[in-house]
């Protein structure tokens, strides 16, 4: 096979397996979220403020799978 073709479907293979986490952990997130807000409407600040900073940390890893995808892309 040509190495540009192996090298393509390594990448977008290491992108799939990589934002599986992020993707995963943002909708534990947001599951585990709806579930206190039912149970406790009144904590709704403070769950909210979690919710937000804590899907913000899933989010950066999902965005270093990126640029660790552009740059095999440009470098390999």
């Amino acid at each position: 096979m040509d190495p540009a073709i192996m090298k393509m479907l390594t990448i977008g293979l290491a992108a799939g397996v990589g934002f599986f986490g992020p993707a995963l952990a943002l909708g534990l997130i947001g599951y585990s979220a709806m579930q206190a807000l039912g149970r406790n409407p009144e904590a709704r600040g403070a769950i909210l403020t979690n919710m937000i900073l804590i899907g913000a940390l899933a989010e950066a890893i999902g965005i270093y799978v990126l640029i660790i995808c552009i740059i095999l892309a440009m470098v390999v």
